[in-house]
Order: C-alpha cells, then sequence, then structure tokens
C-alpha cells in the first residue's frame, strides 16, 4: 500500500535526466531538463535538485551512476516531493529495478511524473503502465543487444575491429569502422615480456620491473597480475591473447549482470560460439617464443588472484603506506595487495600482519560496539515492544470478537432446541462451537501468562544477544552469506588502515573515533582517530 506524506503549499520537485550514446542526442540530458522544468513551471513548482548521467546505459543499477546516487540520496533525505523524468526508462529498462525503484520512491510519498511516457503516481492506472513500459523497455533493450552484437559480428567478419584494446594494438579509421594495427612503441614491450617469460623469469618479477620503469599498461594505469598473467584455462591475460601469434578470437566471452548485486562479470560462452580469424599481418610474437612461456609456466602456473575474498575482512582493510586493499597473501598473515601484485614501484611496504591477531583485535571491536549500552537498551525496548503487541493482539484481537460471535451462537442453539427439541445437527453444531470457545479461552490463558512473563522473555532474549556475541567469531565464520557478513563488518567498523610504527609495531586505525573506538592494549585517541596496538 502506497504511504504518501503531505506535501508543502509549494511542492519541491526533482528533476532527472539521463542518455547512453550520442545516438540519443534527440533526448539528450538538455531536451529531458527542458520539457522537464516546463511541466514544473506549469505546475507552479519550485525546482529543488536536477540530477543526470550522460553516456550511461539504461541497463546500469540506478546505485551504480553518480547522478542516480545523488538523486536517490536526496529521496532518502526527503529534500523533494516530486520527481520528474522524460519517462520509465530514464530510470531503468531493467524491468525488475525499474519496478522496484518506482516502489521504493512511491513508498515514501513520492509523487513521481513521466513527461513523455504519461506516467504519474497519481493515476488510477499507474500499476498496469508499469508493468507494460517495463516490458516495452526490456524488450527495447534486448532488442538493441542483439542488434548490436550482429552489428559487431559483421565488422568481425570483415575484418575490422569488434570493440576492446589489447596491449601492442591501436585502431585507425577505414571505410566501414576501424581497422586494427600494430602500435610500434608498445609492440617492443610486449615482445620484451614474452621473451623474458621464456626464459625463465617470473611474470610478477616481469611485471615489478615494467611498473618501476613506469611503462603504462594498456589502460594507462600500473600493471597487475590479473592483466599480465591472466589464466591460461579462461585465455586471459596479456600471456595468454592470441593476437599475440596471429590469432584473433572474438565472442569469447559476454558481459552479464548479477541479479543480486547489479554488477556486470565475465561470463564464458561455449567455444561452438567462438569466432576465429587469422591475422597474420598482427603478429608480434615468435612461435618458439609463444610454445617456450607456455612451457615455462606450465598449466599450473596460472594467475588465480582477483576473486573474492574469502576471509573475514581480507579487502576491507587499507594498506598505510598507499591506501590499497590489504588482502590475505596467505594462510598466516594480511598484506598490502598493491605491493603483492604490482610490486615496490607502486607500494613500497613489506609489512605483513597476522592475519588470526588482526581478525581477533577487529571483532573484540565489533563485539563492544554491539555490546554498548545504548545497542542494548535500544534492543530491549525494541523486543518489549514486541512482546507488548504480541499480546495485545493475543487479548483483544480478532479471539475477543470471534469469542463473542461464539457465545453469541451457542445461544441461539440452545434456544433453537428448547423450542424444537433435540436435534442432532443442532447437538453437534453447539459442540463444535463450545470446543471453539474452550481454544479460544486457554489461548487468552496463555496470552496472560505470556504478559506476566513478558520481563522474564526480554531477560532471556539479551542474555542470549549477549552469548551469541561472546562467540562472534564463530558466529562470522560460519555464516554462509560472506558477502552479507563483510558489508555489516564494514558499516560497524568503516574504514580500518594497518601500518607499522617506526619502532616496528604493528597498529589499526579507525576513523570517527566517537562511534568506532578500536580498545586494545597500547591504543590511545586523538582528533584524527584512534590507534590500537595489534
Amino acid at each position: 500500500m502506497t504511504t504518501m506524506q503531505q506535501q508543502p503549499a509549494t511542492p519541491r520537485v526533482a528533476l532527472y535526466a539521463r542518455f547512453s550514446t550520442d545516438l540519443q542526442r534527440q533526448t539528450s540530458i538538455a531536451d529531458q531538463l527542458v520539457a522537464a522544468r516546463d511541466r514544473a513551471a506549469k505546475e507552479g513548482w519550485l525546482i529543488v535538485a536536477e540530477h543526470a548521467d550522460e553516456g550511461v546505459s539504461g541497463s546500469v543499477p540506478v546505485t551504480l551512476r553518480r547522478g542516480g546516487k545523488a538523486l536517490l540520496a536526496d529521496a532518502l533525505a526527503a529534500r523533494f516531493d516530486i520527481l520528474i523524468v522524460e519517462g520509465l526508462d530514464r530510470l531503468s529498462r531493467d524491468m525488475g529495478e525499474q519496478d522496484q525503484v518506482v516502489k521504493r520512491l512511491e513508498y515514501r510519498g513520492l509523487r513521481l511524473i513521466g513527461t513523455s511516457d504519461g506516467y504519474d503516481t497519481l493515476a488510477k492506472g499507474r500499476k498496469v503502465m508499469r508493468v507494460a513500459r517495463g516490458l516495452v523497455n526490456e524488450l527495447y533493450l534486448d532488442d538493441l543487444r542483439d542488434k548490436t552484437h550482429r552489428g559487431l559480428a559483421g565488422q568481425f567478419g570483415r575484418g575490422l575491429s569488434a570493440g576492446g584494446r589489447s596491449y601492442g594494438y591501436r585502431t585507425e579509421a577505414v571505410d566501414g569502422g576501424r581497422r586494427i594495427v600494430i602500435d610500434e612503441a608498445e609492440a617492443v614491450h610486449v615482445l620484451w615480456i614474452f621473451e623474458q617469460v621464456a626464459s625463465g623469469r617470473s611474470p610478477r618479477a616481469v611485471l615489478f620491473e615494467l611498473n618501476a620503469r613506469g611503462i603504462k599498461s594498456a589502460r594507462g594505469g600500473t600493471w597487475a597480475m590479473s592483466g599480465l598473467g591472466g589464466s591460461m584455462a579462461r585465455g586471459l591475460g596479456l600471456l595468454q591473447n592470441e593476437i599475440y601469434i596471429g590469432r584473433v578470437i572474438w565472442n569469447r566471452r559476454q558481459w552479464l549482470k548479477d541479479p543480486e548485486t547489479g554488477a556486470r562479470r565475465y561470463v564464458e560462452r561455449p567455444q561452438s560460439e567462438w569466432q576465429v580469424r587469422q591475422a597474420p599481418e598482427l603478429r608480434i610474437v615468435a612461435d618458439d617464443v609463444w610454445q617456450r612461456v607456455r612451457l615455462a609456466r606450465g598449466p599450473g602456473r596460472a594467475y588465480t588472484g582477483g576473486g573474492v575474498p574469502t576471509t573475514l575482512f581480507g579487502g576491507l582493510l587499507r594498506c598505510a603506506e598507499c591506501g590499497g586493499s590489504v588482502v590475505a597473501i596467505d594462510a598466516r598473515h594480511y598484506g598490502c595487495a598493491a605491493h603483492k601484485d604490482r610490486g615496490p614501484a607502486v607500494c613500497s611496504s613489506k609489512h605483513t600482519w597476522p592475519r588470526k591477531r588482526v581478525d581477533q583485535r577487529l571483532i573484540a571491536e565489533v563485539r563492544n560496539e554491539l555490546l554498548g549500552v545504548d545497542v542494548a537498551g535500544e534492543l530491549r525496548q525494541r523486543i518489549r515492544a514486541h512482546v507488548a503487541a504480541a499480546t495485545r493482539a493475543a487479548e483483544q484481537g480478532d479471539p475477543r470478537r470471534r469469542r463473542a460471535a461464539l457465545q453469541g451462537d451457542v445461544e441461539r442453539l440452545v434456544d433453537a432446541i428448547t423450542r424444537h427439541g433435540y436435534s442432532p445437527s443442532l447437538a453437534g453444531r453447539m459442540q463444535a462451537a463450545e470446543a471453539e470457545l474452550q481454544a479460544i479461552d486457554l489461548e487468552a490463558q496463555r496470552a496472560r501468562v505470556t504478559s506476566a512473563g513478558a520481563t522474564a522473555l526480554v531477560d532471556q532474549a539479551i542474555a542470549e544477544y549477549k552469548s551469541l556475541l561472546m562467540q562472534l567469531e564463530v558466529a562470522l565464520t560460519e555464516e554462509t552469506d560472506r558477502l552479507r557478513t563483510r558489508q555489516i563488518l564494514a558499516s560497524l567498523l568503516g574504514r580500518v588502515t594497518l601500518g607499522k610504527d617506526a619502532a616496528g609495531e604493528s597498529y589499526a586505525e579507525l576513523q570517527d573515533p566517537a562511534q568506532r573506538l578500536l580498545v586494545a592494549a597500547g591504543g590511545g585517541a586523538d582528533g584524527g582517530g584512534c590507534e590500537g596496538r595489534i
């Protein structure tokens, strides 16, 4: 059921616009905002915010867009009363997400208006329109995806670029599209990398030297093992890319959106769908060097990093030296991911921290946070309110009205038997009514017992809560939803930085000490944070 807030005399309006490519200039940001402003001016409404996302596909979740996030933040803070968009597809072209976003906005009492598609929260048929528009928008996205894929397949078949960039190559304009050609400056580095690994040098050592020499990767940043070593099984990474021996493969992988997180990830296509083109003009590496790299690495030496962290705090921690992620570098230690995967030229920190000790310190901090007086007091109040509501429902709800109705039935049945005499049907109906009355009386008695023992129940729940917290480490490590667990830990702890001081002592530094004070031997607080010795 939609809950509408009472709007002020002059409603506050937010505008949102989005387009994905230059092909949509006819419905560009400026055009969409003009139509929205005209609608607000016509109604005499006050515009308080304008948000937009340029060059962003409608398949990208709203929460992952810069303008979309700002819009939702304003909605949660109740900074506007009405949202005007060109159409629901500006919010999302995914039917499920579109429906969810609209429902959330309308539940918070916000009115949603589409200047082009005619959607209006106040319209009686808005739910039907929302479903219909959502279906049309999603089908449009599917059709656009299919057309784009067919177009890229045609480009590849004609020997042109179908998108993507491999280090060592660039594209140049030709009739009908762009053609891949060798970038001579980068090709020198490609050949050097292959020759170094073919001679027996480890990819990690090669990567460290590339970063030390300031040689930029294909994306213009530092080199990482995922981009250089990659995975031999999946054909990922520079050392696995067959374009360097003149064999171009397309349609090997596709992007799919995870419905749980909204994040996109690569998914391998069946090999039968791959398209392969021989392009000897693109060869940079000789066959013998290519084969020696295969032999030097071996099937068991493929890079397997970059997955979802399996430790409680790996990836949630930050390195004091470079600000990068701290991850589990082995079974017993945390270390800086940048130093491990990109080398000392990116992060000079060689520090490691014992995983067990760090986990214990941080779990102790979480436990102290959840055992705080404020938390326990709020929990106690909520349990009492829940018990009170349950008691009222049992004593004053439907059972009371049903009891009165049953008593009336019994009286009428007794009167009927008195007037017309005994009959099996009347007697059976009266027995059933009396049995239900007894059941209701028993339930009321139980409700009174529950009411009398409410205090004991609250105390028992608090005791169980504290007992669970004392075994928090076991509860967290046994939690099956590791992603959810890590999200909760991150919200409780905030940013945690690991480092070592001049004396070589390890420390964990937390921001916002007033709320996230790390309690540990040797710690101290000041205006900029709090340090706890590890």
